[in-house]
């Protein structure tokens, strides 16, 4: 995956966002609670290595990134396992409400508010971590690329309200008049367009619909959320849907950057209203400086706008979480999380990614992180 030209454009500028990828690990994750207490072998970011198994489960759009962080983590700590299952942001949750992993990944940061008179994901991650609240650490941050496959279109120009028609299925063939005028003399074909959404549930689905919503000028008729509502062949997780669209001409679909770039695809330049913006470390940085604080205390969740019209500004990008307890679980699970998350927040596991198509985190977003993870017990 050698594409560390997108990241070295400005960490400064980039420095704000983070676009993961997961690591598979090819077996169940065992239920939390069965690692091995012991001591230290060598030294880890933070303190000492613990030893022990930790296992984790959730975003597939972190797979490469936690990959790569994992492998690096053990040439410092070689006497701790870290398993992880990328089933997607709402399996990984479920896993961790359950108590059948140490920690999640989540594309989107644990919801408040239940639905249907359920009890809210927040409050079941805190029944979870025996009463007490559950984290949303901002690990990895980066844009999801609208991704096509056409014979002959090399660029390809979408906006908000196009977008949504195009995945809500109102517009049907790539020679449709509202494309056409986005793309003036760009030959479009007239064959139909094949569209793949992810059929898991997904904090991708969720951070795309949220983008169609506040984008689309009411085209998009569907409330954002992990399981998809607008058209097309589903197809699990970011590998899935990346491939339908590899293996499918006249086709599109949303999906991570990283995946997009590795599988060959088109991606779509966006314009918001102040220009077509082409998708790179730099216009999704810009982006990211929109974001709000949505968290408090060791709490990191961010408000994104995917609305923003700022110049040069890209804006389908997402936050990937790790969800982890602020107290509750055994001392020596305790010991594992802490050592893995610190190393990943730290600044050599954080620039570790930039040869994955990742940006490291910024700094002062880099210092809270970790000092959120310290105050772990």
């Amino acid at each position: 995956m050698s594409v560390n030209r997108l990241l070295r454009v400005g960490t400064v500028a980039v420095a704000s966002l983070g676009v993961l990828a997961l690591s598979a690990c090819g077996s169940d994750p065992e239920p939390s609670g069965s690692s091995s207490p012991g001591g230290s072998s060598s030294s880890a970011a933070g303190g000492d290595c613990p030893k022990g198994t930790l296992n984790a489960e959730g975003s597939s759009a972190q797979k490469n990134a936690i990959e790569e962080v994992i492998s690096k983590y053990n040439e410092k700590c070689a006497d701790v396992t870290v398993n992880y299952n990328p089933t997607g942001s709402g399996a990984g949750i479920k896993q961790f409400n359950a108590s059948q992993v140490d920690f999640a990944g989540s594309d989107s940061a644990l919801k408040t508010e239940g639905v249907d008179g359920a009890v809210s994901e927040a409050d079941a991650a805190a029944k979870r971590c025996g009463g007490n609240p559950a984290l949303n650490l901002p690990m990895v941050i980066g844009p999801v690329a609208i991704a096509y496959n056409v014979d002959g279109l090399d660029k390809l120009i979408l906006d908000g309200p196009t977008a949504a028609k195009i995945f809500q299925g109102t517009i049907k063939t790539w020679n449709a008049p509202e494309i056409a005028k986005l793309n003036p003399g760009v030959t479009l074909p007239s064959a139909p367009i094949a569209v793949f959404f992810r059929s898991d549930e997904s904090g991708t689905t969720e951070n795309f619909s949220k983008y169609l919503a506040a984008a689309g000028g009411g085209a998009w008729t569907g409330k954002p959320a992990k399981k998809w509502t607008g058209t097309g062949a589903g197809k699990e997780k970011s590998a899935g849907v990346a491939e339908g669209v590899k293996s499918t001409k006249n086709s599109i679909t949303y999906v991570e950057w990283s995946y997009a770039v590795d599988n060959k695809l088109g991606v779509a330049q966006v314009d918001t209203g102040a220009g077509a913006v082409e998708l790179s470390a730099d216009s999704a940085g810009k982006a990211l400086a929109a974001a709000k604080p949505a968290g408090t205390g060791s709490d990191l969740a961010l408000k994104l706008d995917y609305a923003t019209k700022a110049p040069g500004a890209y804006p389908i990008i997402l936050v990937t979480y790790e969800i982890a307890c602020s107290k509750g679980l055994p001392a020596e699970k305790t010991a594992l999380v802490k050592s893995f998350l610190s190393y990943f927040a730290s600044a050599d596991g954080q620039s570790s990614l930039t040869d994955l198509k990742y940006a490291p985190l910024p700094e002062e977003t880099r210092t809270k992180v970790d000092a959120a993870i310290q105050a772990i017990s």
